[in-house]
This record gives C-alpha cells, sequence and structure tokens, in this order.
C-alpha cells in the first residue's frame, strides 16, 4: 500500500488567516429550484466581526437570490490548490447607495485593498451610486476547511 498524504483539517484560526490572505473566492447562493449558484467574486474579510463582504450591484441574481434564501457559503482557495477554506452564514443584502457619501458608500469605500484607494472618492462615490452598488454581508457562523501537505 502506498504512503500518500491524508488531508488535515485547519484550524479556526489558520481558517481566518486564509480567508484574509485572499481576495477572491467562490459564493454560493441558492437558486429557487434549491441549486446553488456560484459566482467568482473579489471579497473584504473581517476576522473580528466574522464578517465577509461582497461588493455587487442590486440587479445581480446572487442579490434576488440572498433576499429570498439569505443563506450562503464561499469557497476561497489556498496559496496552492491543496487547501481551502469554506465560510457558511446567513447573508444580508444592503440597500443601495443612494447618496455619495452615505453610509453604504463608505463601507464600500472601506473594503478597497491599501494601495488601490481611488484618486478621486468624489467621483469614486458618484459612480458606487450610479451603479446601484449594495454590500452584501455574510456572518460567518461555521468556517470549515482542509490542507493536503504534499511536497
Amino acid at each position: 500500500m502506498t504512503d500518500r498524504p491524508t488531508p488535515r483539517l485547519l484550524s479556526e484560526a489558520a481558517l481566518s488567516d486564509l480567508l484574509g490572505k485572499q481576495q477572491f473566492g467562490t459564493l454560493a447562493t441558492v437558486k429557487r429550484s434549491g441549486h446553488p449558484h456560484l459566482t467568482t467574486m473579489l471579497y473584504s474579510w473581517d476576522a473580528e466581526s466574522r464578517t465577509v463582504r461582497f461588493s455587487t450591484t442590486a440587479d445581480r441574481v446572487k442579490v434576488k437570490h440572498l433576499r429570498r434564501a439569505p443563506r450562503a457559503a464561499l469557497h476561497v482557495q489556498g496559496g496552492d490548490v491543496w487547501s481551502f477554506a469554506v465560510a457558511e452564514g446567513d447573508a444580508e443584502v444592503s440597500e443601495p447607495t443612494t447618496v455619495p457619501g452615505d453610509a453604504v458608500g463608505r463601507e464600500l469605500l472601506a473594503m478597497i485593498p491599501a494601495g488601490a484607494e481611488p484618486e478621486d472618492e468624489g467621483v469614486f462615490l458618484r459612480q458606487l451610486v450610479e451603479e446601484r452598488r449594495v454590500v452584501i454581508r455574510l456572518r460567518v457562523d461555521r468556517l470549515y476547511g482542509t490542507a493536503l501537505d504534499i511536497g
């Protein structure tokens, strides 16, 4: 029999760290048929509040799914194909930002990674209003994932 590595469960701290190091993941929402709807999303992880935030527009299918059935999951690949984390919980969708600089617009602005801030904040906030941007907040109640130590 071959000695093959087996998956190693990741600790809560390791899972949180993995979520914090990545920027993209696959968000799973539930279609009316019960099947999953998957979409690759840029996200922001707040470990302290255990909240994943996403920026999207109010007219997206995933927004309709979440307003109807708020259960969702985010799958994030680690730095290699041998590890992953999944964050599950209930999601809420904000109302669209309607006035440049309102609370939703400021929350969206705060989600931008350091070093990628817009040159003109006012122009950026107006663009968010024009696009009818919303914040999806996934309140994580379960984290799980594994790593396979190959090397």
